[in-house]
């Protein structure tokens, strides 16, 4: 009697991630470590990573020559959290260089890696309109993303994330406790305002990864929160 072949095992995904030592890429390389359908994580980092994993390879670049330092790299899935601040970035130029030029290098590369969806956290409010900096360059950034032709471009745009970074922003973390107290009076239309856990926003991005989709997506608050726990859906 013939004996049944053993199911074969389904192919391991290889994802490539840009910003895995900020606030949100830390908590994204854990999960994706996690995950049983992630064979591989590939971290590109201007400084080694403190965290550590057998699935997990950390490769050293310079930002600025990018798309050579990837040359000959595959993978199925893209995963890009490079930001910054105005007050870090030290000019708008260099600002401009982190959260959008490098953005789009590490896209350019991925499309060349046969990336076929590209996961962005991108910020509430963008728009290439915006009389703002911070989100018109965001709003550049999704643009010239979009232009790129994924098959899947999923775009997440948060509001404040909330989370303990290594680089302590007052600022930030006075308006985290601010807007942490006021969060329940956000409704309506303004709950897509409401600060966010970093956690949450990353356990979206590999949500997002879920859903099959083709096509560009934009997700709110709301959408964020769902593809981070989708029984939320459901209740």
């Amino acid at each position: 009697m013939t004996q049944p072949r053993p199911a074969a095992e389904p192919t391991k995904l290889t994802a490539l991630v840009a910003g895995g030592s900020g606030l949100v890429g830390k908590h994204l390389l854990e999960l994706l470590t996690m995950q049983p359908d992630f064979g591989r994580v590939l971290a590109v980092t201007r400084r080694p990573l403190s965290f550590d994993h057998p699935r997990l390879g950390n490769r050293i670049v310079r930002f600025d020559k990018l798309e050579q330092s990837l040359a000959g790299m595959r993978a199925d899935v893209a995963f890009c959290c490079l930001g910054t601040t105005l007050r870090s970035a030290g000019s708008r130029e260099a600002f401009r260089q982190v959260d959008c030029d490098y953005v789009v290098a590490f896209a350019r590369a991925a499309r060349t890696a046969g990336v076929a969806r590209f996961v962005l956290n991108s910020s509430v409010g963008a728009d290439t309109g915006s009389k703002n900096f911070y989100l018109r360059v965001k709003g550049d950034t999704e643009a010239a993303l979009a232009a790129f032709g994924f098959p899947a471009l999923d775009i997440l745009q948060p509001g404040l994330l909330l989370g303990w970074r290594d680089d302590v922003r007052p600022l930030e973390l006075a308006a985290s406790l601010v807007l942490g107290a006021i969060n329940p009076l956000l409704l309506g239309p303004a709950e897509l305002y409401r600060a966010i856990p970093a956690r949450v926003v990353a356990a979206a991005m590999v949500g997002a990864t879920r859903t099959g989709r083709k096509g560009i997506y934009r997700y709110t608050h709301r959408e964020i929160r769902d593809l981070a726990d989708p029984s939320r859906k459901r209740k």
